[in-house]
């Protein structure tokens, strides 16, 4: 690896929220990456981001079709970071590393139901997307490693300390936010004609 060859002050990887208790499902291979770049004893900082809000802007999750789509049970509050503020972090750590160095930090900028989450795009494009859960089982029967996923979302529902991110980060985004500067440009494409 070209980073145990050259001598480097700080090594940031992004890996992503609950890596650690994530076994089995389609992001383990983060956690294995964790304990592989730890081996190397690289200064070394890991963020573990929550579930990307511009995930939402995507059209696996079916805005285009008019409803928003997931496995994620309608109670559980989703814990969301938008990919702007996973930079900014990256950023702070470089410029801290008496701060950040040797740390693992999960971050996250939002926490809503996917029902909260259906009504705030709904009210920033002014289109009615209402929330549908899609059976674990659907999932599945197309990717298990993404049914784990989602089981683990639906039953070890994260705890990141967004006030105390957003101190480490006053600008951190909310969803609302996100949405208002980054995220409704992106779904309005998707209901664009295509030319």
């Amino acid at each position: 690896m070209l980073a145990t060859k050259t001598k480097l002050d700080h090594f940031v990887y992004s890996s992503v929220s609950g890596a650690d208790r994530l076994i089995g499902g389609r992001n383990y291979s983060k956690w294995e990456i964790e304990e592989y770049i730890r081996s190397l004893d690289l200064p070394l900082t890991i963020l573990r981001p929550a579930w990307f809000m511009d995930n939402f802007s995507d059209p696996l999750f079916g805005l285009q079709t008019g409803k928003l789509s997931t496995a994620i049970k309608s109670n559980i509050k989703l814990q969301l970071i938008a990919v702007e503020d996973i930079g900014a972090f990256s950023a702070l750590a470089f410029e801290n590393p008496e701060r950040y160095l040797g740390k693992t930090i999960e971050i996250a900028g939002d926490s809503l139901t996917p029902v909260a989450i259906s009504n705030a795009i709904s009210r920033a494009i002014g289109v009615d997307i209402p929330y549908v859960e899609i059976p674990i089982d659907t999932i599945r029967q197309i990717s298990p490693s993404g049914a784990r996923t989602f089981e683990f979302i639906n039953n070890e529902e994260l705890k990141i300390d967004i006030a105390e991110v957003r101190r480490l980060h006053p600008g951190l985004l909310t969803f609302n936010e996100w949405i208002g500067k980054i995220g409704k440009v992106k779904m309005e494409l998707l209901f664009a004609p295509e030319h």
